[in-house]
């Protein structure tokens, strides 16, 4: 068993809250630009003392609607500006924010609704105001449905409660405000419900408090400062993008807010970030993205040297650093082909974060080549995000780095990870059967497996509950492989099979974004779909070598044997990806069962 602490260097006050920072940056720095919004395709500023201006107003119009201290209030949209406004709000009130996916389906609302006992719901759009419409009638506790944009001429969510709160005094917010406690709940957080129905996890202000202490308090704290831009893209749903928005509002970082992810190289280059935050999967588009146009534009081979030499010079930066000659070609290929990748991030951008799944070694170099550092983390929504993280001037790329300040990492006998410090949950709402067996003796048991270098980096192998079994007794974790194959230009999704079964197996989807480009490249009829082509020795071949390359990361009994190619992409819509992107395997098991059992037919 090995273990590795970094000591507590910052101290919660018992009677803090995550809505404090609200009203200390409105009395100290009234005029500071903490937020900015996007309306009509424009930024426009918001001051600190225009944030908490609005906080309280909403969280009167809150209290008007019957909103109590400790009541659960649902959330469900995409991230924008009114997301923040009101989940301030709604602590300001006393009460508990329930994030919901906006991608979330109407059974899985109603199961939220009902397990919180949420007394009012917030929908984004017109939507989510459907998908929710059979729902919220079977609560009588529901008292509250407001939607954020309206297309009836009736007001807002924002408008409407400022409106119902006029007649409310500020001294009932700050009342409620005050009677906040570190030890309250916060926020529950619903679990993706990859391994079964999700769980509601209770973080407390204390939690939240603790990991923006934590995050300001490492490498990060010198770019977490007024006048640095961050864009948030990922759902704030997710805990990830929750605790990183609230350490940058603390910190007095500029935040704007975006769910257009289709258009987000767009909005870099208006909003011009110093930093971004995201998941590797989005680190993997643009990767694939830029090498799938210059190969398309003829410029293949150079884009493919270019990477190489990234990669190189990172790696050499472990190792004593570059020589003459890797330097030279490190400073051609800048201005060649790195500089446009810098561009399309914003041209500013200093730093990534990454996390929620692994980013894989190669990426992680690549991008430190091109002069934007991706700084890999890990952690879960029972962990307020991060609990460990490389930082600057503490990274070690293809881990994830050390434990943030007072939190603990253990490595059971098995292999397991095991947690403890401040930023660890107290339990799951109403689960107490749960909560005992995630926490034992005050280590939370995460179900991942790793290891622990003298240094006290972790680095990840895989899930307990993911771990295949062949027919032969060989222990594979799939996560290896999948992370490797996701890298290549063409593939978008592949899951590793073979449980009880005599070898490896694996499906794999194809890009739908790297597709036509593919086609063209290949000679190949510009309207065909994956399903046509499912035998043609060109796309097998691709993925042949693929996954070769792949099998050259493990042993011969955890390579994959045989695969199939699948003629449609797994989606957050089919039920088979969560909205951060994650497998769902036992949906694509059974989804994909006949696939499956062909490969070893």
């Amino acid at each position: 068993m090995r273990e590795f602490s970094v000591p507590l260097n910052f101290a919660v006050p018992a009677d803090g809250s995550a809505v404090d920072a609200v009203h200390t940056h409105a009395a100290t720095t009234p005029n500071l630009v903490l937020f900015k919004r996007l309306a009509g395709g424009t930024w426009i500023d918001v001051t600190a003392a225009e944030i908490a201006e609005q906080v309280t107003a909403v969280a009167k119009g809150l209290i008007a609607s019957g909103v109590a201290p400790g009541d659960r209030v649902a959330l469900m949209s995409g991230t924008r500006y009114e997301w923040p406004i009101l989940d301030f709000a709604i602590w300001s009130a006393g009460a508990v924010t329930v994030p919901i996916y906006e991608t979330s389906a109407a059974d899985q609302v109603r199961w939220i609704l009902e397990d919180s006992a949420a007394v009012a719901l917030i929908v984004e759009n017109d939507g989510h105001a459907r998908t929710v419409a059979d729902v919220t009638g079977q609560f009588p506790g529901l008292h509250t449905v407001l939607q954020i944009e309206t297309t009836d001429g009736s007001a807002g969510a924002i408008a409407a409660l400022v409106e119902r709160g006029a007649e409310i005094a500020d001294d009932e917010v700050r009342s409620r405000t005050a009677a906040l406690q570190a030890s309250d709940p916060a926020t529950l957080i619903y679990t993706s419900g990859t391994t079964g129905r999700p769980k509601g996890c209770m973080l407390t202000h204390s939690n939240l408090i603790a990991e923006s202490q934590a995050i300001a308090t490492s490498g990060f704290g010198t770019l977490l400062q007024p006048g640095r831009r961050n864009l948030m893209f990922l759902p704030l749903a997710h805990v990830l993008a929750r605790a990183v928005s609230l350490a940058a509002f603390n910190a007095g970082t500029t935040v704007g807010h975006t769910s257009d992810t289709k258009n987000i190289l767009t909005a870099f280059g208006e909003f011009k970030p110093d930093f971004i935050l995201s998941v590797p999967r989005v680190f993997e588009k643009v990767y694939n993205t830029a090498s799938q146009k210059a190969h398309n534009d003829g410029k293949g081979k150079i884009f493919d040297l270019a990477a190489d030499v990234a990669v190189e010079w990172s790696r050499a930066q472990d190792t004593g650093g570059a020589g003459f000659v890797l330097n030279l070609k490190h400073t051609v290929f800048d201005k060649l082909v790195y500089g446009k990748l810098k561009a399309a991030l914003g041209g500013q951008c200093q730093l990534a974060i990454s996390g929620g799944a692994p980013l894989g070694a190669r990426l992680g170099h690549f991008f430190r080549g091109i002069g934007v550092t991706i700084y890999e983390g890990y952690g879960l929504t029972e962990t307020t995000a991060a609990i460990t993280v490389n930082s600057p001037g503490n990274q070690k790329i293809g881990t994830v780095g050390k434990p943030l300040a007072g939190n603990s990492v253990r490595i059971a006998d098995d292999g397991e990870i095991l947690l403890s410090g401040p930023v660890v949950f107290t339990g799951y709402w109403h689960n107490e059967t749960a909560t005992k067996e995630a926490i034992d003796d005050g280590w939370f048991h995460t179900g991942d497996l790793g290891s622990l270098d003298t240094e006290g980096y972790l680095s990840i192998t895989g899930r307990k509950k993911e771990i295949i079994v062949t027919a032969g007794g060989k222990n594979v974790a799939p996560a290896v492989l999948e992370d490797h194959l996701r890298a290549h230009p063409l593939i978008s999704q592949a899951i590793v099979v073979g449980d009880q079964k005599p070898f490896i197996g694996a499906l794999i989807t194809v890009d739908p974004e790297a597709w036509p480009g593919w086609l063209e490249r290949n000679s190949k009829p510009a309207g065909a779909t994956v399903e046509d082509l499912l035998a043609d020795a060109d796309l097998v071949a691709e993925v042949d070598s693929a996954i070769a390359d792949a099998n050259r990361l493990v042993s011969h009994a955890e390579a994959i044997k045989k695969y199939r190619i699948l003629p449609v992409d797994f989606t957050e819509e089919t039920g088979e990806l969560t909205p951060t992107l994650k497998l769902k395997r036992n949906v694509i098991h059974q989804n994909h069962g006949a696939v499956i059992e062909a490969i070893y037919g």
